[in-house]
Formats: structure tokens, sequence, C-alpha cells
């Protein structure tokens, strides 16, 4: 066999490596991030029916100080009623102070209405509060389990890259330049195995005098499909994935 072709496979595998790192690394800050403003927004709302709740006590304060006012003057009007002088102002007292009662009673129904309010209130702040807390544990659990695995794929990925600079040290210039050329072109994924006289990337049935020189395997050839580095056998490795087809590139 070729000595780039295991090589070429090999570096292949690690840099489908440092790709899957990569993308992670990016990806869990974003996550991170995802769950922390899932969490906020729970604060926000949680902020909303305390502001709400709060709100319900002020309004049921002040018509509280509204029957006090009703009720000192429906005193000073009892006062005055006692020293009237004729009937007309008897009944005029009289009229207000049942205007008073009227005031009083409908207050009084406002109040009732506002402290069922409130009740529902409290009870979906009390409920919030608790779930707020348990979901600030959850985050702060996977915030701290994100972060390692972020600090091991650091550690993983610098080195893997210095594995990667140990092999193209092996692979003759030419080679290099071809895997370079086609990786930038195929997603990444330079290499494929052949597996029933087929190129397992594209699924193109490769001509005979390909397939030929491939058994001899004395050459670096490719695909004349989709251009990728073609290999025969098993080399004992996971299959790589086109990301493209999503076909299996090494059987």
């Amino acid at each position: 066999m070729n000595p780039d072709i295991p090589i070429v496979r090999e570096l292949q595998l690690v840099d489908c490596r440092i790709r899957e790192l990569t993308e992670e690394i990016a990806r869990l800050p974003r996550y991170i991030a995802e769950i922390e403003n899932k969490l906020e927004s729970h604060e926000i709302a949680l902020s909303k029916d305390q502001a709400i709740l709060e709100e319900n006590r002020k309004d049921r304060r002040l018509m509280d100080g509204k029957i006090s006012t009703y009720e000192q003057k429906m005193s000073q009007l009892r006062v005055q009623m006692g020293e009237a002088k004729t009937n007309t102002q008897f009944r005029a007292f009289q009229k207000e102070i049942e205007f008073s009662k009227n005031e009083i009673r409908k207050t009084e129904d406002s109040i009732l209405d506002k402290m069922v309010e409130a009740e529902k209130l409290e009870t979906n702040v009390e409920i919030a509060k608790k779930a707020l807390q348990a979901e600030k544990q959850v985050v702060a659990k996977e915030v701290e389990r994100t972060t390692a695995r972020v600090s091991k794929d650091e550690h993983e990925l610098a080195a893997v890259r210095n594995d990667r600079e140990q092999l193209i040290t092996g692979i003759s210039p030419q080679v290099l330049a071809l895997y370079t050329r086609v990786s930038k072109t195929r997603q990444g994924v330079a290499v494929a195995s052949v597996s029933d006289e087929r190129c397992m990337a594209c699924n193109v049935v490769l001509r005979p005098h390909l397939t030929q020189k491939l058994r001899l395997g004395e050459e670096i050839l490719t695909c004349e499909s989709c251009g990728r580095i073609l290999y025969r056998g098993n080399l004992q490795e996971t299959p790589l994935e086109d990301p493209a087809s999503g076909s299996n590139i090494v059987a």
C-alpha cells in the first residue's frame, strides 16, 4: 500500500475530530446563554407578578383609607344631623350619610375582589419562587458541567492539533496539497473508502481500470465523481459521514 494512504486516512479522522471539538466549543457557550436567558425570563416574570401583587396591596390600602374617610364623614354628619333645625337640613344630612354607606359597601366589595385576586397572585408567586429556586440550582450545575466540558474539549483540541502537525510531516507535499484542496471543497471530508466497486462518499461505480489500480494500492487515486482520495479495504476505523449527503465515507 502507498505509505501516504494510511496517514491520509488518519489525518482525515484527526480533522473530523478537530471539527467536532471546534463546533462543540462554539456551541456550548451558546447553550449556557440559552439556559441563562430562560432563567432570566422566569425571573422577570416573577418580578412582574410580585409587582402586580404589590399594586393589589396598595389598592387595598387606598380603599381602606377611603372607607375610613367615609366613616369619619358619617360620624360628623350624624353630629350635624342631630343639630339640624329644619326637616330639610335633616333629610340632606341623612341623604349624605346614605350616600357614604353606599360608597363604603361598594368599596368593601372591591376590596373583597382584590383579596380574591391577591390570594391567586400570592399562590402563583410562591409557586414561581420555588420553581425559580430549583431552576437556579439546575442552571448552576449545568453551567458548571458545561464549563468543565469546554475546558476538557479545549485541552483535547490542543492535543489533537498537535497530533495533526506531527501527521502532516509524514505525508508527501503533493498528497497533502491534494488532501487540503479536496477537504476545502468537500466540507472537510477528503477521504472515501471503496466497497462493491463504489465510492462510498458519492455512491458512484468506479471504472474497472480505477478499481484495478486500487487493488494494487500503489497510487494515490481520487474518485472521478466527487474527487475524494480513495482507498480500498477496512482500516478498522469508525465510518466517517459525508456532511452533505449523510452517507458513510469509510466502510
